[in-house]
Formats: C-alpha cells, structure tokens, sequence
C-alpha cells in the first residue's frame, strides 16, 4: 500500500509525499522479509550451527520448546543421547503451540524415540538437580511476565544442568539480566553475543543475543 501510494505522489509531482511513502514501503517491506527469513530459515541455521557441538550421547533439555524446532534439532544428532521438551503449550506464546503438534512434528523428523514432552514452568523444573548435560533456550525465557521470575528460570536451567554442562539461551530481550544472574550464582565461564543477521525478528533493532554458560565444578 505504501508502494503505492509511493507511485501515486509521484505521479502527481507530490515529491515529498512520494519520497516518505516510498522509504516507509522500503522499510516496511525489508523488516518483513527480515522477519519471515528468521523465522523460516535463518534460526534453524544458527541452531545448527550451536548444536554441531554436541557428542550424540547427552541429554538435552529445551525450556519452553514450543512446536520443536530447537529440540528437534537437536534430537537429530542425539544419536545415542535424548531431548526433553518443557513447555506450558501456551499458544499466547506461540502460535498452534500444543504437545500434540510437537509430538507430530517429532514422528515426522523421525526422531520421536528420543525425545519426551513435559508440562512445567520453568520457574519450577521437575527435574533433579545435575539432570542434563545441556540445557537450550530459545524466545522462550522472555515470556516469564516478570524479571524475578526470568531470574529464577535461569537459576533452574543452572541447577539442572550437570557441573561442566552447557547452557545456551537465546533471546531477543533481557540477555544482560540472564548474564548477570548466571553471575551472581557464581558462574565464570559465561560470556554474552550478538546471534547474527540471521537471528534478527524484523531489523537489527529485534536482534537475537545468546548467553553461553558452563556450569562450574561442584
């Protein structure tokens, strides 16, 4: 619409108007190419390359899973290790965000044997501590409303990642809050950076900072 309404203010000799229609459209346009890359290729892209890490023997968990992307990923190089999946299947959260749906997802990548789906806030895992070689996060621990609540999601990931584990927690908010927090919990090797283009929602302006943690020996 912008576009052209661009055209018309040019073709009335409106310049002004056309040069302001024509930069929003631009604009508009870019962010939601931007958008629309990150969400169906550029994420899976930078996962990929955060999982080339692993082993195939660990056991992952990824907090606020969704539909699976991040612990389908992973499950696929989970060879002789597993993935669980926490989630409140909130779809105000996501979009078609159910258990059922992430349970198809996993049968259709053929990696269904080796992950499990669990209901839980993650500010209250039921998991024992020292549970999981890695932990992951993806958009998800911004969606606890409050900032002590995203603090104690991150002290869970902490307490159920085993000592030397790793902790990766990807988002487009807070990343210097779950830094701090991990710091405070006496955390050393902890160190904060920007995703990448490929992680942008809409713009650099929504760009993805990722937090990668090992958890100290006990």
């Amino acid at each position: 619409m912008l576009l052209g309404l661009a055209g018309i203010s040019f073709a009335l000799d409106v310049l002004p108007a056309g040069v302001a229609f024509l930069f929003g459209g631009l604009y508009t346009l870019a962010s939601a190419v931007s958008y629309l890359y990150t969400t169906r290729r550029g994420k899976f892209v930078v996962w990929d390359r955060e999982l080339r890490r692993l082993r195939g023997d660990e056991r992952l968990l990824d907090l606020g899973c969704g539909r699976g992307a991040v612990l389908l990923l992973a499950a696929g190089r989970l060879e002789r290790g597993g993935a669980t999946g926490v989630d409140r299947w909130r779809t105000k959260d996501q979009s078609g965000n159910r258990a059922p749906v992430t349970r198809r997802n996993a049968e259709l990548e053929g990696v269904s044997d080796r992950v499990e789906l669990v209901t839980a806030d993650l500010r209250d895992l039921p998991f024992g501590d020292d549970s999981y070689d890695v932990v992951v996060a993806s958009q998800s621990v911004h969606n606890v409303p409050d900032a002590e609540g995203r603090a104690q999601a991150v002290r869970e990931a902490l307490r159920v990642l085993r000592p030397g584990g790793l902790l990766l927690i990807a988002d487009f908010q807070h990343t210097p809050a779950y830094e701090d927090t991990l710091r405070e919990l006496g955390v050393i090797d902890v160190r904060r950076r920007n995703a990448g283009w490929r992680f942008w929602y809409g713009g650099p302006w929504f760009a993805t900072g990722i937090v990668e943690a090992r958890k100290p020996a006990a």
